[in-house]
């Protein structure tokens, strides 16, 4: 169980219908209880509200799900929004047995609040059903906004038209409407042409920019984004189109006046083992989103996040330097499972790659490794040694990354039992890790010199109470 990030006692958090509103944020969850698996019993919604991301206000069910036989048997994914004076909340119904059965299993509903705690499913049921040509089983996650320009409100949802699994027809759809009751079908909003669905769309606007956030329903399974300076499009995929790796799954952002927050969850992995493979629902891991100078997207921590974290450790400058071969420096003998550690680093021309090692076993030297390849370009995380072949189911745990050399770069991790967390440059990389390996913090480099500064290390913190 983490110490610091946001996992109800006895569940695994799923998709995140996150509100923010006057400096709270409000997080609509999907509770997995796996009993006896992941998706086992039907879900609805519960509710929690933070203002900083480690203390928590557990609100219980929220919107709750319906009986068997019901169009929400499970409460899917949607949007939770304010207009027209009430909280406003669209969101996908989905009947299990109704897919077996082949009907059309999912469908968008409609619920509604006067405090965001206390809501009501509609008396006459908004249903958007799947259009013809689209398929009855995959029409989910819708978002809505308010468009000023032509005065209406935007719906987006993922679907994917008719056919096998095997055709990569996944596409974002658009109503519009005029008072969220009568709504008319307008196609075919974006189409990626290279997946097999689109989930959890998400749509907002930083200064002349529209960034269109979703999931990849792919083996990569991240969150992406692309832009435009136009609803309209053209909707342009920038060079780095992601924000985490692949155990960063089905993130929304949301606006409290003063941060947007990404909203994603760090899946666990099948009987707590390295070498399987990830499972849905897990824990909360929030990022920050900033707008770079070339406007594109980057991430940072949470800094109430971090400044959770107290009695801060100065470890005193260094220069780690081997022109021919790796060298190894170690600055914390124990870490405990829950710490932050920080530094501000720069690397020599023709550096073949440094490395961050995790609770590090002083004496097999096993460790995890966050692991810099700056022949590559690329960020990884493995087992050091990785041997006997391999130790860790890591496909998608990698992040692309163009660090300069005699440039300094903000590092930061924190780690929370089996969950690490690395920022650096406005990327983000989440990866488990279940060995109890060791507790050793170090750093090495291979074929040159890495410098680190400001190097800070804390394992005590103000941490909550379990919710």
């Amino acid at each position: 169980m983490q110490k610091l990030h946001y996992q109800p006692k006895g569940y695994w958090v799923g998709d995140i219908m996150p509100f923010g509103k006057n400096g709270v944020f409000y997080l609509y969850d999907q509770r997995d209880n796996r009993n006896p698996c992941p998706f086992g019993e039907p879900f609805g919604w519960s509710l929690a509200t933070t203002t900083d991301f480690v203390n928590y206000q557990n609100l219980g069910d929220s919107i709750k799900k319906g009986g068997e036989q019901d169009v929400d048997q499970f409460i899917y994914a949607g949007c939770v929004f304010e207009a027209e004076g009430k909280g406003h909340a669209f969101y996908t119904g989905y009947n299990r047995n109704w897919e077996k059965e082949g009907k059309t299993s999912q469908v968008l509903l409609h619920a509604w609040s006067d405090d965001f705690k206390t809501w009501h499913k509609s008396s006459e049921l908004i249903t958007l059903t799947p259009q013809p040509g689209y398929d009855i089983s995959d029409w989910r996650d819708p978002w809505v906004i308010w468009n000023d320009e032509k005065q209406e409100y935007l719906l987006i949802l993922g679907a994917r038209l008719q056919g096998p699994k095997t055709e990569q027809s996944g596409r974002v759809v658009a109503f519009t409407s005029k008072d969220l009751k009568n709504w008319q079908f307008q196609g075919d909003f974006w189409v990626a042409g290279k997946y097999t669905m689109i989930e959890m769309p998400d749509l907002f606007k930083i200064g002349d920019w529209w960034y269109l956030v979703y999931t990849e329903y792919s083996d990569q399974s991240k969150t992406r984004y692309v832009m435009s300076q136009s609803l309209e499009g053209p909707w342009i995929t920038p060079k780095d189109d992601a924000f985490d790796g692949r155990a960063y799954y089905a993130a929304r952002t949301s606006f409290d006046g003063k941060r947007r927050i990404l909203f994603g969850w760090v899946p666990t992995k099948e009987d707590n083992d390295d070498l399987k493979n990830f499972q849905w629902a897990g824990t909360f891991v929030p990022h920050e989103v900033y707008q770079k100078a070339d406007h594109t997207l980057g991430v940072k921590v949470v800094d109430s996040l971090w400044n959770c974290f107290t009695h801060p450790k100065k470890i005193d400058d260094f220069t780690l330097s081997s022109p021919y071969a790796r060298k190894e420096q170690l600055l914390i003998e124990n870490t405990d499972k829950t710490f932050r550690f920080s530094t501000t680093l720069k690397f020599s021309k023709d550096t073949r790659d440094f490395s961050i090692r995790l609770m590090k076993d002083k004496h097999t030297g096993e460790s995890y490794d966050f692991i810099f390849s700056l022949v590559d370009n690329r960020l990884t995380f493995d087992k050091t040694p990785c041997y006997p072949w391999y130790r860790v189911m890591n496909k998608g745990l990698e992040r692309p990354i163009h660090l300069q050399a005699d440039r300094e770069y903000d590092l930061q991790i924190i780690a929370d039992d089996t969950l690490f967390t690395l920022y650096i440059d406005g990327t983000a990389l989440n990866v488990r890790g279940y060995d109890q390996l060791g507790s050793g913090l170090a750093i090495a480099v291979s074929d040159g010199t890495v410098t680190c500064k400001n190097n800070i290390f804390s394992n005590e913190g103000c941490f909550p109470e379990k919710w």
